[in-house]
């Protein structure tokens, strides 16, 4: 942790410095532009570069807070108030009383951005719509394979499996033909990944043969497009003229793109950045008149999952006496500073789907040591934790925390070899590839149904490709997600996931240790709701006075 005294040496000599850098290199951004950022710009300090501009290929948080939100609109959202499903460019829809077939009625007069590098000649109509949901579904689609891309939240949501056909009625509906009903379907249509893009744009393209271009230099219909990006470095976005929603409130949006937590927190206490992303010290920042710090009770988790395709956690016992070795108590006082739930499962209480009746992992080293001798592993053994690099709020201090753990499994004989240090996407990729036996990392749920929180992590069709680190495979566990997705009673569906929670306990491919609040700090003269309960940021509607 930062000592708060050498925070404000950094702070008194580095002042004058960066603010006059500040502003340097935001003129700089735009060689046709003379003046500085003016007070009606935002810029948030965010924590990594994006590993895409295309949300559909990415389940980074990063690179969703960067590009989602800011960049497009999906057929549905979620009601701030209520989360309740509401109209987006869908501008209404009908679904068959079997649940198989769903049509969008799509909204007209809507712009795509006009940038330096795409003019469009028309508005977005049923065309867009196949081209976006298409290059996911159709593997011989030409833009479906560009560059390696793959799709880890549609992947995980079986969504080729579940769609049969989308089909075009007319240049304002559209029809999606599933397999199957499934109760999440449109809550997936409305969450963070299902993006529409221009097919327009994708033309030009491919006629240019620069369709990677697709992922890299964005055009959606959201409210902000891009300007200029350097990776690394900064990201900035201008408004979006003709969108078809109210208008942004401010000229520019920056993201200032500073990975190490005590440069970004200087910045905001310099005035170098409006907004902060994963803020420390929050008493420090709390000191400051001109500061205020936001918090949200996210949808999340942060967990400890083993990697269940490498000995010696591919045995059962081997997970389940570290699990009862970990002092999460201690955890959440240390790295939370009491600012969390112990995680009773994956679901948060705040979940419909929560069961109180659970009964919840227990601290004893004592238990530990038996079932580690029942292994066949007396005496212990080596592994490796590979501790997240960036702070998230289900994991503010992913590497603290695998100290923690380091000492106490120590105590039944287990030595522990921490590895970080990665860049952000080169760790996500490299624990996508298995290359961990264990990894601390989390989700944030990406809309309310409790699927969202048990399909991505550990479902068979997310091991290696999606978000399930831990490799696990049940086939009884996503026999039980499949007949609560089928059916759209409430209280069954509760039963179905109380019973697969119970083979997630029972089995233990992961540890879940904290549901936390998101935290974010900003200038008090920064207006409007950024931070939701699940996904990711959002600028259209904030202001700076």
């Amino acid at each position: 942790m930062m000592k708060i005294n050498v925070l404000n040496q950094v702070i008194n000599k580095s002042q004058l410095i960066l603010s006059l850098l500040t502003t340097v290199l935001l003129i700089g951004c735009d060689s046709g532009n003379s003046t500085s950022l003016s007070a009606k710009s935002i810029i948030y300090c965010s924590e990594g570069s994006p590993a895409s501009f295309n949300p559909q290929t990415i389940t980074s948080g990063t690179s969703i807070d960067a590009t989602s939100n800011q960049l497009y609109d999906r057929l549905l959202s979620f009601n701030p108030g209520d989360d309740d499903i509401k109209p987006a460019l869908a501008k209404s829809w009908h679904v068959t009383r079997d649940g198989k077939m769903i049509t969008f009625y799509l909204r007209k007069n809507v712009e795509f951005h006009q940038t330096k590098y795409f003019t469009p000649t028309r508005t977005f109509n049923a065309d867009d719509v196949l081209f976006s949901f298409n290059r996911i579904l159709d593997q011989n689609h030409e833009f479906h394979s560009i560059a390696g891309v793959q799709y880890p939240f549609f992947e995980s949501v079986n969504f080729s499996s579940l769609v049969n056909e989308i089909e075009k009625i007319n240049d304002y509906t559209v029809r999606f033909k599933l397999n199957n009903s499934d109760s999440s379907f449109l809550s997936n249509l409305a969450s963070d990944y299902s993006v529409i893009i221009s097919s327009e744009y994708g033309k030009q393209l491919s006629q240019s043969n620069k369709r990677e271009n697709i992922d890299l230099l964005p055009i959606g219909t959201g409210p902000f497009k891009l300007k200029e990006y350097r990776a690394g470095s900064f990201i900035r976005y201008y408004p979006h003229e003709k969108y078809w929603r109210e208008k942004a409130q401010i000229e520019q949006l920056i993201f200032d793109i500073t990975p190490n937590n005590t440069s970004r927190l200087t910045k905001l206490l310099t005035g170098g950045c409006d907004v902060l992303a994963y803020p420390i010290a929050h008493k420090q920042i709390k000191k400051y008149p001109n500061l205020t710090l936001d918090t949200v009770t996210s949808l999340n988790v942060g967990y400890l999952g083993f990697n269940t395709k490498k000995p010696p956690f591919d045995n059962k016992l081997v997970r389940t006496a570290v699990a009862y070795a970990i002092n999460r108590k201690a955890i959440i006082e240390t790295i939370y500073s009491g600012q969390a739930d112990i995680a009773k499962s994956l679901l948060p209480k705040s979940s419909w789907a929560y069961d109180d009746t659970a009964s919840e992992q227990i601290y004893s080293i004592e238990t530990a040591r038996i079932l580690l001798h029942e292994a066949g592993y007396p005496n212990g053994f080596t592994m490796n934790i590979w501790a997240m690099p960036v702070r998230r709020a289900y994991n503010p201090d992913a590497l603290t925390m695998a100290k923690l753990i380091q000492a106490d499994l120590l105590k039944i004989g287990i030595q522990v070899k921490i590895v970080s240090g990665y860049e952000w996407e080169v760790f996500l990729n490299m624990v996508r590839l298995g290359e961990h036996e264990s990894v601390l990392l989390g989700w944030s749920a990406d809309h309310p149904d409790p699927d969202n929180f048990l399909t991505p992590i550990l479902s068979c069709d997310s091991a290696g490709k999606g978000s399930n680190n831990t490799q696990w495979c049940h086939k009884g566990f996503d026999k039980l997600l499949q007949d609560a997705l089928q059916s759209n009673n409430i209280n069954q569906r509760k039963k179905y996931y109380a019973q697969a929670l119970a083979i997630v306990a029972e089995e233990i491919p992961l540890l879940p240790i904290a549901h936390s609040k998101r935290y974010q700090a900003r200038s008090t003269k920064v207006k409007g709701k950024l931070l939701n309960a699940f996904g990711g940021i959002d600028f259209r509607q904030v202001s700076k006075k």
